[in-house]
């Protein structure tokens, strides 16, 4: 073993095995949910996804990318589902090939609630949301990007019908073959929307007071551990990032909460976006995440704008359990190891990004298949 080798692994437990409820994952490093707009026609996972998810089968946990939970909950071109049998035959694939390659993979369940468009969704419907509040950007929809529309509030009869929704598609996942689930509450998509008094203006007993806007993320939360136990679900939040349009005017306070409820259910995971989706970790008017790690009675994997020394740097201080990273894994599907032993990136190419096909998605090299000098 090298020098450099042996002084990475004095550094930090990063590399190491870890438990993680019921697995032993390889490393404490987590492939997060990437959008990679593939999905075949009727939201079937792509063909390719399998290869793609099997090259980065070393990461210890790969969380695949956000799934819709029905047709309504779609708001992006070519994204797969998990609300029908066809779905659950292409992701079948995809488990089967993680786990040949020694990986375990958790599905990400999703509903975009407002942040959609007409184009996206069944019979040219309106998105839905807590309240018909317009946010600003734009949709990706097969005919390219349209701007997001003014959606329709939700009638307080059909929110069983949607939690219902989350408890299928926690099924499928199971049917599947996944390892586990995580709820997408964050981002600013339909669990966030009922979170916030910035998009969530309702009445009911879905809007209001803390434990009225937290509703419905412990409702679906209730829903998706009666499937799979509380030791298999995780939960994504995004406490002080403004992503699609999202705000509160006091997140501490709200996401404080939201922890205090979910410590109820022992889960096995919270997965929380430090700082602003894909932008700075330091976002004006935040407050100390690591208050909520604290608070958290399980692991805690911590998301945005890691690298490798940063990723050390808070094993070294336990700041976090896992440390997700995500576009990275797009061009570097031996990611774990250029870390470990600190290694060149491959450069992405963003134009691949979303849509396409194999060019940008599964023939970014090894390093094992580059030349070295």
């Amino acid at each position: 073993m090298s020098s450099s080798n042996t002084q990475t692994k004095d550094l930090s437990d990063l590399f190491q095995p870890v438990q993680f409820g019921p697995y032993k994952l390889s490393n404490r490093i987590a492939m997060a949910p990437l959008t990679r707009s593939r999905a075949q026609k009727g939201d079937i996972p792509s063909l390719l996804a399998a290869e793609y998810y099997r090259q980065r089968a070393t990461a210890g946990l790969i969380i695949a990318e956000a799934t819709q939970i029905s047709p309504q909950g779609k708001g992006y071109a070519f994204t797969p589902g998990i609300y029908n049998s066809a779905q659950v035959d292409g992701w079948k694939s995809i488990t089967e090939a993680v786990h040949q390659a020694g990986g375990r993979i958790f599905l990400q369940l999703w509903h975009v609630g407002r942040i959609s468009h007409p184009a996206l969704q069944p019979n040219g419907a309106l998105p839905v949301a807590p309240s018909a509040i317009k946010p600003t950007g734009e949709a990706f929809t097969e005919e390219g990007f349209k701007p997001f529309v003014t959606p329709r509030a939700l009638d307080m009869a059909e929110i069983p019908g949607i939690i219902e929704q989350y408890r299928v598609a926690s099924q499928y996942a199971l049917d599947a073959g996944f390892d586990g689930v995580e709820i997408h509450a964050a981002n600013g998509y339909l669990i966030d929307q009922f979170l916030r008094d910035g998009t969530n203006h309702r009445t009911d007993a879905y809007g209001g007071s803390l434990e009225n806007r937290t509703r419905l993320l412990m409702e679906v939360t209730t829903a998706v551990i009666s499937v799979w136990g509380a030791n298999l679900v995780g939960v994504r939040l995004s406490p002080i990032s403004p992503a699609n349009d999202i705000s509160d005017s006091d997140p501490a306070k709200l996401f404080t909460y939201v922890v205090e409820q979910l410590n109820k259910f022992s889960l096995l995971y919270l997965h929380v976006i430090e700082g602003a989706t894909g932008g700075s970790r330091e976002v004006e008017n935040g407050f100390d995440l690591q208050t909520l790690r604290r608070m958290f009675n399980g692991i805690y994997i911590a998301n945005n704008g890691y690298d490798r020394e940063l990723a050390l740097t808070a094993r070294r201080q336990g700041s976090a359990d896992l440390i997700a990273f995500g576009r990275p894994f797009i061009s570097n599907p031996d990611l774990v190891e250029r870390l470990r032993i600190a290694a060149p990136l491959n450069k992405p190419d963003a134009d691949t990004f979303y849509g396409g096909g194999a060019k940008g998605y599964i023939d970014y090299p090894f390093l094992s298949e580059q030349k070295t000098e």
